[in-house]
């Protein structure tokens, strides 16, 4: 086996993992399944792309490159500023569909169709601005650093996985020591109860978007970064991101970056052995045994 299918993997797996720990923190507190979510990696990475040209065309020393890395500064202040944008992308969604089909007591299947409904004109809206053709950050060339036992990484590769631990353990920190935490978690287990013990469960909705919106943001910078950006790289990474969600329990934050890390490591094993063609049967495999095998996921509880 190459060594270097495992450094694939983990990198493709910190990517899947941030965007499922958006899924499983809107399935556990609104209970559906948010097939737009996917989106909203699209659009972080867009958001990004076109915030970092601005800083660039303002000033050109922005896209100086920083120390090892292949970009310049104009990328992590356009991330920051994207990571407010996708959030607020989030809000409006919420504002203009699913809050008012809340408010109508919708059922678990509308607002599953509607986030499908959702997914497809965020997907053409981008693809209408920024047409369909690829584009990318930087298109400076980087020399992969060897790791030691045959494994091998660029710079912008060891600092997505970095970012990705970093990421992963502030919103667990989040979500068990602070107020509004408490309450994310307190609302998943039952909303009814958590708004008439004085929960404001609007709120806890909103930061839901919020953060997920702005994870999927971050996953989509690293996607565009290490690959390239296309209207489709949200889409392309939804069934992955799903079965993340379900493998590492839904409502897990680090299940779900555990379980990301899985998808992408066998999605890598199943390119080096059986052929890049099955890649994207790999996640689907995965999710449908872990609804036979264990349903509540590695970190789940049964209901």
């Amino acid at each position: 086996m190459n060594p270097q299918a495992l450094m694939d993997g983990l990198i493709t797996g910190s990517m899947i993992g941030l965007g499922a720990i958006g899924v499983t923190l809107t399935y556990s507190i609104l209970r559906f399944a948010n097939f737009a979510h996917g989106e909203f990696i699209s659009w972080g990475a867009y958001f990004a792309l076109a915030v970092s040209s601005a800083l660039g065309y303002l000033s050109g020393g922005l896209l100086t490159p920083i120390g090892p890395f292949s970009f310049g500064w104009s990328l992590p202040i356009s991330a920051v500023v994207a990571v407010a944008l996708t959030g607020g992308l989030a809000l409006l969604v919420d504002a203009l569909l699913f809050g008012r089909l809340r408010a109508q007591r919708g059922t678990v299947i509308i607002m599953v169709m509607a986030s499908f409904g959702a997914a497809l004109t965020l997907r053409s809206l981008l693809e209408f601005i920024f047409t369909s053709k690829p584009a990318y950050y930087s298109k400076a060339l980087q020399i992969a650093l060897p790791l030691g036992g045959g494994l091998r990484a660029t710079p912008d590769q060891m600092l997505s996985l970095a970012l990705a631990v970093v990421l992963v353990v502030a919103v667990h920190l989040l979500l068990t020591r602070t107020a509004i935490g408490r309450s994310m978690r307190a609302v998943s287990e039952n909303q009814q109860l958590s708004g008439v013990v004085g929960i404001d469960v609007r709120k806890v909705v909103r930061t839901v978007w919020v953060l997920g919106a702005g994870l999927a943001c971050v996953a989509g910078v690293m996607a565009g970064l290490l690959v390239q950006i296309r209207p489709y790289m949200g889409f392309d990474l939804l069934l992955p991101l799903f079965a993340a969600a379900i493998l590492g329990g839904i409502g897990s934050v680090p299940g779900a970056m555990l379980a990301g890390l899985i998808v992408g490591l066998a999605e890598a094993l199943a390119v080096q052995f059986v052929g890049a063609e099955w890649r994207a049967a790999v996640a689907f495999v995965i999710l449908v045994l872990v609804l036979l095998v264990r349903p509540q996921g590695l970190f789940g509880r049964p209901e």
